[in-house]
């Protein structure tokens, strides 16, 4: 198993607890990537990355994230199709359970994640890289 497969494995280690406070494996040049969702967007940096993943944290409770698998596609990226899960919540009122079934391709440079792009749709992810189900 690659480094960079192991540095994927222990982020979601955490996520999968709803964890999504630690960062020290993110370049500090990072770009955050959201392709599809609820709030498409792309953020540059540590603040930025902070940014865009309150965006979509404060929106919603108990959030988590989940890899079914992990496949390394060259000696930087790393897909991972996950699941994530979540309440919503706004003005207090509970909404609905989100489910979905996404993916996160990692892009890895000397130990640090310098790019993420998140996939809300697993099929976009498969079809934008090329890859079957």
């Amino acid at each position: 198993m690659s480094e960079n497969l192991d540095l994927v494995r222990s982020i979601y280690a955490a996520w999968e607890r709803g964890d999504f406070s630690a960062a020290d494996w993110a370049d500090p040049n990072i770009e955050l990537v959201y392709v599809d969702g609820p709030d498409p967007g792309s953020w540059r940096g540590l603040a930025g990355m902070a940014e865009g993943f309150l965006n979509t944290l404060t929106a919603w409770n108990d959030v988590t994230a989940t890899a079914d698998e992990y496949r390394e596609l060259d000696d930087r990226r790393v897909l991972a199709l996950d699941r994530r899960s979540a309440r919503g919540k706004t003005s207090g009122l509970e909404l609905e359970e989100l489910r979905t079934e996404g993916a996160t391709l990692w892009h890895v440079h000397d130990g640090k994640v310098v790019k993420l792009v998140l996939y809300w749709d697993r099929d976009r992810a498969l079809a934008d890289l090329g890859l079957k189900g």
